[in-house]
């Protein structure tokens, strides 16, 4: 049965992004034990199958890397596991590793994917990389994505759109600014009328995803004595799925209204695409099923969306919070773990649904 010594052997290997390098390896170590499985690495990414006769395939996928910190502070105090990366999501990886290696024989057909760099810009995504280089070890009947959900379904997930608005204005004189138009200024009132933003909710597959709109890097300015002529600020608007980019640039826009002028700029900067619950899919009805927990939407951008895009219905389902991921006081719990593992144990056990 697990323990929390074994997360702990993986929160105590420093991976945050681009240095996940030694995790790939152990990780690739223990899956060899398993005669059972075709593994295969990747760059830094590892991938274990089975591969016998099964006509369904289910597919188990979790991220290799943590957000930057300390990976020796991590210390186990009774049922708890305190350390980077032991909620997101360390503790999955542990759970992972234990079914995989379990040598019962399942009546589906299983692939484990472990992979890099997850935490930074999506372009670098070691997910991507395997699906350009190997789309082939992606391809299953439905996917599990083990983010930290509570040991909750947390269906979908909503886009992620980054907007960089570029506001005018006229150099002048401080001394003077009547001849000139304070830009800073201008962006004030922007940033004023961003703050009382009032989320959208929108319900899809019987779960509510609420949108959000936060102001999260300013800049501006020319010099101590100059009236500035140029401010600009980026904006991130969470989307959910039943916009796509066009739509929900279309949307802001419309919202800022005025508060843009025709010679100002709105530059789109990145766009991560959302997915819809699935929820309807036979595969993800069992796990929400055994689970015993009525699913809610994931409001956070996840790579159930890339699953999307590859023709794969998928959904988040991992031990740990998710409100304590990328904090300071990160944490898992034995109880979460050894959950986690039941409830997939009882989803790659269940006769696949025809």
């Amino acid at each position: 049965m697990i323990t929390l010594d074994d997360v702990l052997a993986l929160v105590a290997v420093d991976s945050v992004s681009r240095n996940e390098r030694a995790l790939a390896t152990l990780v690739h170590e223990r899956l060899l034990a398993n005669p059972a499985l075709d593994v295969e690495r990747i760059g830094d990414n590892v991938i274990a199958r089975t591969s016998g006769h099964h006509a369904t395939r289910l597919l188990v996928a979790g991220h290799l890397d943590t957000v930057p910190g300390d990976a020796s502070a991590a210390r186990i105090e009774g049922d708890v596991l305190h350390g980077l990366g032991a909620c997101d999501m360390k503790g999955s990886l542990a759970g992972m590793l234990d079914l995989a290696l379990d040598p019962t024989p399942r009546p589906v057909e299983v692939t484990w994917v472990f992979y890099a760099r997850e935490e930074i810009a999506r372009a670098e995504s070691g997910l991507l990389e395997i699906g350009e280089l190997r789309p082939d070890l992606l391809v299953a009947d439905a996917a599990v994505l083990a983010e930290p959900t509570g040991d909750r379904v947390e269906a979908g997930c909503q886009g992620t759109l980054r907007i960089r608005v570029v506001l005018k204005g006229v150099r002048a004189h401080t001394a003077r600014p009547f001849t000139g138009r304070n830009a800073i200024h201008r962006l004030g009132d922007l940033l004023s009328f961003v703050a009382l933003y009032e989320p959208r909710d929108v319900r899809l597959d019987g779960v509510v995803f609420t949108e959000q709109l936060q102001a999260v890097s300013i800049e501006g300015g020319v010099a101590p004595n100059v009236v500035p002529d140029s401010a600009s600020c980026v904006l991130n608007h969470r989307v959910a799925p039943d916009r796509s980019s066009d739509e929900a640039v279309a949307w802001l826009r419309d919202f800022l209204g005025e508060l843009v002028c025709d010679d100002d700029v709105l530059e789109v900067i990145d766009w991560a695409p959302s997915a819809t619950p699935e929820l309807g899919n036979v595969h993800l009805a069992r796990l929400v099923s055994l689970s015993a927990t009525p699913p809610r939407a994931k409001v956070g951008w996840t790579d159930v969306s890339t699953f999307r895009a590859l023709g794969v219905p998928a959904t988040n389902f991992g031990a740990g919070d998710p409100l304590l991921a990328h904090r300071s006081d990160e944490m898992v719990t034995l109880v979460e773990v050894r959950h986690f593992v039941a409830v997939m144990n009882a989803w790659l056990n269940s006769p696949p649904s025809r």
